[in-house]
């Protein structure tokens, strides 16, 4: 197992310098010049151009550019804002809070409202599984930004039960205001995940070796519990996982929707504003969240079954 996770985390680090890379070419081979930004549209100088291309390494090679920033991104310097010249790590540091509370609020609802009213509902059939076939196939169906807008319109506006905006301070306040924008994010995902659940829970009930034991008079509640929903688990833990991860970059409508200081919103400013040293940082960040996800999911399949070997080893 730990060599598993050492040749993993090495297979980590070189997904996140690979990524790192095409992150960097890929902001520069975008239209238009970083000191056409910086002077937002102004006639300058001859001298002044060459002194903001000097200040930001523009006249330096590709490459040069690149190893310096991905230097500082070792150290931690992620760089300084073109349109607001702050520390890139200081404002990140501001606003992942936000988005980790939004996501880890969201993954909640994932797992309770997904896995485990969809694996209830391939256990018991009948009415309630029906239910959670049309509601999974409604909540699929909603846009993110269509599910955010009838939120506040009908939990906020017309019932005010919840606040619209912010994200509040203290726990309860700030549970009470990201209720709505965990909802919005996590319903496209609860849909589908109970629906996987759902269907692989019904796959293992009806497998042979479940009906073999029930035949030998091994207790339901036993069946279900060690043969049915922890064989299921295996392909739900992967679309868990992969929903979950995917939360963070869907945080940005939602972020936006409900005008929260998130680093989703904080994407859609610095894209628009094209303040590269943001975007470079936040696209870093998300995809070291997919690789810790995947990381996570592989070492939860032994948990979850030792028998799954992990790297061509047993578990």
């Amino acid at each position: 197992m730990l060599r598993f996770i050492i040749r993993r985390l090495g297979a980590l680090a070189a997904t996140l310098l690979i990524s790192s890379f095409l992150i960097f070419a890929a902001m520069y081979a975008a239209p238009g010049s970083p000191e056409s930004f910086l002077v937002q549209g102004r006639t300058v100088s001859p001298e002044v151009l060459a002194s903001i291309r000097a200040q930001y390494g523009l006249d330096d090679p590709f490459l040069v550019r690149y190893g310096h920033w991905l230097g500082g991104v070792l150290t931690g310097d992620l760089g300084e804002s073109l349109t607001t010249r702050q520390d890139v790590a200081s404002l990140l540091a501001s606003r992942i809070p936000t988005t980790l509370w939004l996501t880890a609020y969201a993954a909640v609802l994932i797992v309770v409202f997904g896995v485990v009213v969809g694996a209830i509902a391939g256990l018991r059939g009948g009415a309630f599984d029906t239910a959670v076939l049309l509601g999974s196939s409604v909540g699929f169906a909603i846009p993110t930004f269509f599910a955010a807008v009838l939120l506040m319109s009908v939990f906020s506006v017309t019932l005010g039960w919840f606040p619209v905006f912010g994200s509040g301070s203290g726990l309860a306040d700030r549970m009470s205001h990201l209720t709505l924008p965990a909802v919005a994010l996590a319903l496209p995902a609860v849909a589908v995940v109970a629906r996987i659940t759902r269907t692989a829970v019904v796959e293992e009930r009806e497998a042979e070796h479940v009906q073999i034991a029930l035949a030998r008079g091994v207790p339901w509640r036993i069946v279900a519990r060690r043969h049915i929903v922890r064989n299921a688990m295996l392909p739900v833990t992967t679309i868990v996982g992969v929903n979950i991860a995917a939360l963070v970059a869907g945080a940005a409508v939602v972020e936006h929707a409900f005008t929260l200081d998130g680093i989703g919103a904080m994407l859609i400013n610095a894209v628009q504003q094209k303040d590269f040293a943001v975007v470079q940082a936040i696209a870093l960040v998300l995809v070291a969240v997919f690789g810790v996800v995947n990381l996570v999911i592989d070492i939860l399949y032994a948990v979850i079954d030792p028998r799954v070997q992990l790297g061509g080893e047993s578990a």
